[in-house]
């Protein structure tokens, strides 16, 4: 088989599957709107189930519900008749995810979920099966073709499960108002959490608050500068308020228009009007300050006045960027 028959088949594959979400348009009905509203109502958690390709599906979802506020369980097929019923309790929502919804374990599993009385919602791919006439709420992912050659192995229809239960999780946080602070207190770990969560104040906590006053000496300034390793040191008065700062650029620029620097003070070298940013502020605000005015050194305030230096650097290493 050459390149271009593999290449071939790879494309046919996405079409085939994209075809099959595209038929979900079809599918966002009047059953659809009462499972999510059935749901969000719930005083329980979201218990679903599946078998098979359509288990691994089914873990899926519930990781997405619980990482965007709707408390979620997974429960496989297989284990529910053999003791895993006893993780339902009576407010519970369950939802049966199936391809064919004739499976044996979904033909025994049903029966039972009805006769604990919960509300019982299924997922599958055909509107005739046994899950279907036995639910209280289906939720249709029908698909023409699976992308497999021999139309067998779950390609388009597990695709089109993982969609619908991701426009289920979606619909559910626009109606829980679910904001990026929640995601961050579910998400604290890993570059995502950090960008969430980390704040320039928890950056300024590693590092000196490098400043001098107007009048400090060349020498007194880059001894400050030197000694606290962040290439910069803020001007200040004796109220803390930011006046200016001067970075090693200012630095070498000033050498290098200057022959004689034993009569220069900070206040002729530094650059006033420097950018600036809140100590509450998100470390990825910091970074793209930085980087939309091209510089390496942000100073930092609390409450309007001087309380340091952070360095892009300093974003680096929490990986971030």
């Amino acid at each position: 088989m050459n390149e271009e028959s593999i290449k071939h088949i790879a494309l046919n594959s996405i079409k085939i599957q994209a075809s099959g979400i595209r038929g979900l348009y079809d599918f966002i009905d009047d059953s659809f709107v009462k499972a999510v509203k059935a749901i969000a109502a719930s005083s329980g958690r979201f218990v679903i189930s599946g078998i098979g390709k359509s288990a691994i599906i089914a873990q899926k979802i519930a990781a997405t519900l619980n990482s965007t506020g709707t408390p979620s369980l997974f429960m496989h097929a297989a284990d529910a008749i053999h003791g895993d019923l006893g993780m339902i309790q009576r407010d519970d929502i369950v939802m049966v995810i199936s391809k064919s919804g004739d499976s044996p374990e979904i033909k025994v599993l049903v029966p039972l979920l009805k006769g604990f009385g919960n509300m019982l919602i299924g997922m599958g791919g055909n509107i005739q099966s046994f899950l279907a006439n036995n639910s209280d709420v289906f939720i249709n992912t029908t698909i023409q073709q699976e992308a497999c050659p021999n139309n067998l192995a779950p390609t388009s229809s597990t695709t089109a499960q993982m969609v619908m239960g991701d426009a289920l999780a979606i619909c559910l946080m626009e109606i829980k108002g679910f904001k990026s602070e929640d995601f961050a207190r579910f998400h604290p770990g890993g570059t995502l959490g950090k960008k969430l969560y980390l704040r320039v104040s928890d950056l300024l906590s590693k590092n000196n608050l490098p400043a001098v006053f107007p009048e400090a000496t060349v020498k007194e300034l880059i001894i400050e500068i030197t000694k606290n390793r962040l290439g910069a040191a803020a001007v200040i008065n004796s109220s803390k308020d930011i006046i200016g700062i001067i970075t090693d650029g200012d630095l070498r620029r000033m050498l290098e228009k200057n022959d004689n620097t034993s009569s220069l003070l900070a206040k002729d070298i530094m650059s006033t009007s420097p950018k600036n940013i809140s100590s509450e502020a998100l470390a990825a605000e910091a970074f793209e300050l930085m980087r939309k005015n091209n510089i390496n050194q942000l100073l930092v305030t609390e409450n309007n006045k001087y309380a340091g230096i952070i360095h892009i650097q300093d974003i680096i290493r929490e990986g971030i960027i």
